[in-house]
């Protein structure tokens, strides 16, 4: 059979292009390797699926670092609003959280993904799963059809491309799509892991000594060779027993990434700030204030509640400071060295757990070769490509999944208009 439309990959942006597709009217076919469809749509968020993000457009291309410029044209046709628009039509009411996070109200990813195929069949579309497709069929500069690993052609005219990257391969993200787009003439950008935990030798680590230690609210920044912040993320993260992670840390990934990469570093400096909101002056005053209104009152409980306790005594220590003894006993310089610790302890990170362990794959498609306003390929007739396959990258936060699925929403809309152009 030949079909209009024919989109690999069934995760967000695959099931948003068939849907888009098929709601004008094509002959769509919605082929993926695995035997789920949106496998890992429906463990984002945590399990509840953070599907986008209420923040202005403005404020959401801020949160993809990784060419989210790229997304305006995207944003001027289809956008966040858009999508709650579209899932509300689907019957999937949505609520806000914290920074503008849209969620399910009933917190199940996978309520998502049952609206999303029941359209998707509602719509009269055809599902293949346990199909993966071995090779994506040009002739004379378009798109002709796709071959499947048991060698069937299945013919058409558009062909959207939306296999994601490498990371979380588990669902089926490996990077399958990368050699069909070459093919066609287009530059993979270098695959690099972002939103992914980093890495140190740093002793303290090697030894486990704050293994499991979380911090809240604290700033973290990134520093290049001469000690300026490439970028700052407050909020919470944790020390691991090969290095650091949490929300903060992932933010900060691919800033590291890219100074290992641009200066040809081994380690870069991640800077933590435990008490952003004084400082190091405030700070001081406040830690001989506190030691002197009970001067008789040993550091470590004069100190309480200035630091969770494990990471206070951790800092005490490296600062030669006796926890049992009296604050008053102790030289300021060797608050003022403790202080300092609080607002810039430096640690050394010599990279990133591997790719296969990031949330999202930096690098991918150029989108230098793809047009803005509908994601067709600049070298070849018939070819879209869409979600985390395109050099595009965000932060978590629903930043991703947006990117996702207005590039599948933009990518099976124009499919379907090509192959109606052709008939």
């Amino acid at each position: 059979m030949k079909y209009d439309v024919i989109v690999i990959g069934g995760g967000p942006s695959g099931l948003m292009a068939a849907i888009a597709a098929a709601e004008k009217g094509s002959a769509t076919l919605l082929i993926d390797k695995g035997s789920k469809l949106g496998r890992k749509l429906a463990i984002s968020g945590g399990g509840r699926c953070n599907v986008t993000n209420r923040l202005p457009v403005d404020e959401i291309i801020r949160h993809i670092p990784g060419n989210g410029k790229f997304l305006y044209g995207a944003f001027s046709e289809f956008d966040n609003e858009g999508i709650i628009s579209f899932f509300k039509e689907l019957g999937v009411e949505l609520k806000e959280e914290d920074h503008g996070r849209m969620f399910p109200v009933n917190d199940k990813a996978q309520s998502v993904v049952d609206a999303m195929i029941g359209r998707l069949l509602e719509l009269g579309a055809h599902v293949r799963t346990d199909s993966p497709v071995s090779d994506v069929i040009y002739e004379d500069g378009q798109v002709k059809g796709v071959q499947t690993k048991q060698g069937e052609i299945i013919e058409t005219e558009s062909v959207v491309i939306a296999v994601g990257g490498k990371s979380v391969p588990h669902t089926g993200s490996t990077g399958d799509g990368y050699a069909w787009a070459e093919k066609a003439g287009h530059t993979i950008t270098e695959l690099f892991p972002t939103e992914v935990p980093l890495t140190s030798q740093e002793p303290f680590i090697q030894k486990k000594e704050l293994q499991g230690l979380s911090l809240r609210d604290v700033s973290i920044s990134v520093l290049n060779p001469k000690g300026k912040a490439l970028i700052t993320h407050r909020m919470d993260m944790i020390f691991t027993h090969f290095g650091l992670s949490g929300p903060g840390i992932l933010r900060c990934s691919q800033f590291v990434v890219k100074a290992q990469k641009k200066w040809n570093l081994k380690e870069v400096i991640v800077q933590i700030d435990a008490l952003p909101d004084m400082n190091g002056e405030q700070l001081f005053q406040h830690v001989i204030a506190t030691i002197k209104t009970d001067d008789k009152k040993a550091v470590k409980n004069s100190l309480k509640g200035l630091l969770p306790e494990r990471y206070l005594l951790f800092l005490l220590e490296r600062n030669q400071i006796d926890p049992t003894a009296q604050g008053v006993t102790i030289s300021h310089d060797k608050w003022r060295s403790f202080c300092q610790d609080i607002k810039k302890f430096p640690v050394a990170v010599n990279g990133t757990l591997s790719l296969d362990k990031a949330f999202v794959t930096g690098g991918g498609i150029s989108v230098k070769e793809v047009e803005p306003k509908t994601m067709a390929s600049k070298f070849m007739s018939g070819l879209f490509f869409c979600g985390e396959i395109l050099d595009i990258h965000g932060y978590t936060g629903g930043y991703n999944i947006t990117s996702a699925l207005v590039t599948g929403r933009l990518a099976g809309i124009n499919a379907a208009l090509n192959a109606k152009s052709k008939q």
